[in-house]
């Protein structure tokens, strides 16, 4: 052993295997308060769904935290706050097209987690540090004829969820067409005598 060091290496070792479980329990309990798609999400209100609001629907903030709800003929979104809600008829939508989208989670703790640990460990932490997400794009039509768009974020699951109900009030679906595979060039034999 090289005298040169104070801290032996078994030491530095347990001292990043705590860190790294500090840095592991703090970006899990960051989503405790959040419903996941498991038994809290399915036994939650089908009509009031936790969304974010990506972007492009009236007047909410991009970013913005709330629910999604239809009432009547309204696909509605109100923020945590209650102070901005948004609506659109069901009528006016055109098309909903669902999608996935990997997030990454934990923030400072989990960043700062991945840098203390050695020999490429970080990359490690990321692989469990990502939480799946259904975005929903939904194209509608306002009042004068103006054709929009906006994406919301949701729990996974929730997205079909929402589309069928939304489908089931009367807004238009448009059915995805597969393309025709192209057909093979013909093969060209290169006789040479």
């Amino acid at each position: 052993m090289n005298s040169n060091f104070p801290i032996s290496f078994r030491t530095c070792r347990i001292a990043c295997l705590l860190l790294l479980a500090w840095c592991s329990t703090a970006m899990f309990a960051q989503n405790s308060g959040a419903p996941n798609s498991g038994t809290a999400a399915k036994s939650a209100s089908a009509a009031d769904i936790p969304a974010s609001h990506v972007l492009g629907f009236g007047d909410i903030k991009n970013n913005a935290q709330g629910k999604l709800s239809i009432q009547d003929d309204a696909l509605q979104f109100q923020n945590n706050d209650g102070t901005t809600t948004a609506h659109i008829t069901v009528a006016s939508i055109q098309d909903i097209i669902l999608g996935e989208q990997d997030k990454e989670i934990g923030g400072t703790p989990a960043m700062l987690g991945k840098a203390a640990v050695p020999y490429a460990g970080g990359r490690v932490i990321s692989l469990f540090a990502h939480k799946k997400y259904d975005t929903v794009t939904l194209e509608f039509v306002d009042g004068n004829g103006g054709f929009h768009g906006a994406i919301f974020l949701l729990n996974t699951g929730r997205g079909q969820t929402l589309m069928d109900q939304l489908v089931a009030k009367g807004a238009h679906v448009v059915p995805i067409v597969p393309k025709p595979a192209a057909p093979a060039a013909p093969e060209v034999k290169n006789e040479s005598k």
